[in-house]
């Protein structure tokens, strides 16, 4: 199951109490203090890692707890530290504050932990607390209480390449002939409800990741049908890919799809609007196809490059042309 919007508790560990004692042995009949001090708490960590692509394996818990340090011993023993609570998620994690709303920090780079709540350290023994006037000092220091906030996970997929399409449009069966990825795929609409994350191959050994978007609605941006919801996993895309379904269609829909495609990009996201795009036509498996292509690509006055996903043609031209656009993306971005 896909889950992108996560509330959760976090809260550290408790430090250990310091510990009030007295040496004590065969030999020493009245010893001076020897309470040890208490261990750390632990923290709660948050890891991206492309282990994960979803907050499923995070829903309901509520509340994460660091273990508390152990408490300090006799013979100035310190107690044991508690070990950090290491929570998993995805790369593109945003952490949100879940009463202000506040962004607190974007987890966009693979395995660079951050600290969401820091463990209360451990209280001092007696053995702190001797001095040439009291020597046999009964008060020790309890440990601190660990922080603790509420937060609301936010998760935007990092993509090279978004496909975006009215649903059937073909997005899930380009996305599994390109990758291996596996999405649902059926001959009616909106078969895909989760983004899809697939992997394709560049030249030589070089890859690109491309996510495949559920099938927009009109008044998407408003937040009809499947909404907003998933358009926010576009954000992060490089390019977009505006796929067109131009098989056995009334010929002026190609049009309104694409026009429809741009009015809901644009109503979400003036800058995702300025993205570069390209425009690929689906399900070209014919001559009438070709000729609703070919129209299109008249009307909008760009061009438009036709694909069948089941037959393979097209689809070369257009891993050539991805390739290019994100090649000059990246060049650009380094000038």
């Amino acid at each position: 199951m896909f889950v992108d919007e996560l509330v959760m508790t976090a809260r550290a560990g408790k430090g250990g109490d310091g510990c009030i004692s007295f040496l004590r042995d065969k030999n020493t009949i009245k010893g001076g203090p020897d309470g040890g001090d208490g261990g750390n708490g632990g923290d709660v960590i948050l890891l991206p890692t492309t282990h994960v692509n979803t907050l499923y394996h995070l829903t309901g818990r509520g509340v994460f707890g660091a273990n508390n340090g152990v408490p300090g011993g006799p013979k100035a023993c310190s107690g044991k530290a508690a070990e950090d609570l290491i929570i998993e998620v995805p790369i593109g994690t945003q952490v949100l504050d879940a009463a202000r709303g506040n962004v607190l920090v974007d987890l966009g780079t693979p395995d660079e932990p951050w600290v969401l709540v820091r463990g209360g350290f451990g209280g001092r023994g007696n053995i702190h607390y001797a001095s040439s006037i009291v020597r046999t000092p009964r008060k020790a220091e309890p440990g601190r209480t660990g922080e603790e906030r509420k937060i609301r996970l936010s998760l935007k997929m990092i993509a090279d390449v978004g496909l975006l399409g009215l649903p059937n449009a073909g997005k899930s069966t380009l996305l599994s002939t390109v990758t291996k990825a596996r999405p649902k795929i059926a001959d009616y609409p909106f078969t895909t409800l989760e983004p899809m994350l697939g992997i394709a191959q560049g030249p030589g050994e070089a890859t690109y990741v491309i996510a495949d978007i559920p099938g927009l609605i009109e008044g998407a941006s408003a937040g009809k049908g499947l909404g907003d919801k998933f358009l926010k996993h576009i954000e992060r895309t490089r390019l977009l890919l505006h796929l067109v379904d131009c098989s056995a269609v009334p010929l002026d829909e190609p049009e309104k799809a694409y026009a429809m495609l741009r009015n809901e990009v644009a109503q979400y996201s003036g800058d995702l609007a300025k993205r570069p795009v390209i425009v690929v036509a689906t399900k070209v498996e014919d001559e009438e196809c070709r000729k609703r292509a070919q129209k299109l690509a008249t009307k909008i006055q760009l061009p438009v490059l036709p694909i069948s996903s089941v037959t393979g043609q097209g689809l070369r031209d257009l891993s050539g042309a991805i390739w290019s656009v994100l090649s000059e993306i990246r060049d650009s971005s380094d000038g």
